[in-house]
């Protein structure tokens, strides 16, 4: 009974973690390790996540203390050339490149830069909770933030777009 609830729930949210993870890796290879390693911890320790009343939040923290805990260790950064598949959209050809271009200048910022955007405009968590999900101060997150954002400015000022539509603001 355990395993399939751990299985419904991945059903649930498979898609959504591992576009988090895409994004903070900023490469698919990178990011299915990343989910796997995750998930590994997870179900582990499934009978007592499952309890807690949370199991979202305590996956979404697994992953990003994942993620930190890879890029203190290898302190690398990969860039990839290739991005998710497109969601359909109006104007599908404005939107894979408006994504490639994020893509690419995410994959430009240090890897803390990239977990807070990932955080605060993706998963859109107020400051505390992201610099909870990170383990630092509210304060280590706003200056990331603020530093990201303006190294996404500078590394493509076309993103200023988003900024006017509420996606980078």
């Amino acid at each position: 009974m355990e395993d399939d609830d751990f299985g419904e729930f991945l059903q649930a949210r498979i898609a959504r973690l591992s576009r988090i993870a895409f994004l903070l890796t900023g490469d698919h290879h990178a990011a299915e390790d990343l989910l796997q390693a995750s998930l590994e911890k997870v179900a582990q320790h499934w009978k007592r996540i499952r309890r807690s009343g949370a199991p979202d939040a305590y996956v979404r923290r697994v992953l990003y203390h994942e993620h930190v805990s890879i890029w203190r260790k290898t302190r690398l950064e990969t860039a990839t050339d290739s991005i998710p598949e497109p969601a359909p959209s109006a104007d599908e050809a404005e939107d894979v490149v408006r994504r490639v271009v994020l893509q690419r200048a995410l994959s430009r910022l240090t890897p803390r830069q990239r977990a807070v955007v990932v955080l605060r405009f993706f998963e859109d968590l107020p400051v505390s909770d992201a610099a909870q999900v990170l383990g630092c101060s509210e304060g280590t997150v706003k200056s990331q933030t603020s530093l990201a954002l303006t190294r996404l400015r500078q590394l493509a000022p076309e993103l200023d777009d988003f900024s006017r539509e509420g996606v980078l603001t």
